[in-house]
């Protein structure tokens, strides 16, 4: 089986926010950029000549970005999670990510394209699903407090005695 490839569909933003993205993440790039034919246009309604997709690669991922128009728009239904080893990285994306978009809770945010990214520590995992089910609590009442996630918080409220 082939890789499973993200299809994110842009009212006509793809191009912009796919140059976004590789600006925010290490080890990506642009890829391919299709144009709309005279005939796609025509059965589109956008301009021949127009960007259709960009295929571009985060951090090794390969994604599509397609210019589909206003008929669908993103929800936190469906989110990118990103596990970062250091506060630093955390503070970096969520800085980034979240500018001109939405700050949430739990480590959640919206970009400014309306993409809903979850930025996390890797550690994350390990702390909540602990053998001790109270410090997994404890660690999940610290997690429900906060916007952008503190790696030595949570780590503090898994560690209390």
């Amino acid at each position: 089986m082939k890789k499973i490839t993200p299809f994110l569909w842009f009212d006509d933003k793809a191009e912009e926010a796919a140059k976004f993205y590789v600006s925010v993440f290490k080890n990506s790039k642009i890829g391919s950029i299709a144009r709309y034919s005279e005939e796609a246009a025509t059965a589109s309604g956008r301009p021949a000549g127009s960007v259709m997709t960009v295929s571009f690669k985060l951090n090794g991922q390969e994604f599509t970005a397609l210019n589909g128009g206003p008929q669908f728009t993103f929800t936190p239904a469906i989110s990118f999670v990103v596990n970062c080893d250091t506060q630093q990285e955390i503070d970096r994306l969520w800085e980034k990510l979240s500018a001109g978009g939405e700050k949430g809770v739990c480590g959640w945010l919206t970009d400014r394209y309306g993409v809903s990214w979850q930025i996390v520590p890797a550690v994350l995992g390990k702390l909540m699903q602990g053998k001790d089910a109270e410090r997994s609590k404890r660690v999940m009442q610290a997690l429900l407090k906060m916007t952008k996630l503190d790696i030595k918080t949570l780590k503090q409220a898994y560690e209390k005695r």
